[in-house]
C-alpha cells in the first residue's frame, strides 16, 4: 500500500487540529512538527503492514478485506487509547 499523499497528510492534520480546537500550542508543537508525526505514523503502517496482517488469525485474515482489517485496527486503537481500555 502506498503512503498517503502530501494532500492527504495535510487533510488529516487539518482534521486533527479541528478536533483539538485548532490550537496546536496546547501540546507544544508547530504545524510542521504535527505533520511530521502524521507522516511518521503513515510510514510506520506501511513498513509494518505485513506484520500487522500476519497477527490476524485465520480464517479472519483470509476472509476480511483490507478495508475491513483497517476498520478492525481503528476500532482496537480507539478502544485501547481513546476510551482508556
Amino acid at each position: 500500500m502506498a503512503a498517503l499523499t502530501d494532500a492527504d497528510r495535510i487533510a488529516i492534520g487539518d482534521e486533527f487540529m479541528a478536533r483539538m480546537g485548532r490550537d496546536t500550542s496546547g501540546f507544544g508543537l508547530t504545524v510542521p512538527e504535527l505533520r511530521a508525526a502524521f507522516a511518521a505514523i503513515d510510514d510506520y503502517l506501511i513498513a509494518n503492514a505485513a506484520a500487522i496482517n500476519s497477527t490476524i488469525p485465520q480464517p479472519a485474515r483470509s476472509a476480511l478485506s483490507t478495508a475491513q482489517k483497517a476498520i478492525l485496527l481503528m476500532m482496537v486503537v480507539e478502544r485501547r487509547y481513546l476510551k482508556g481500555a
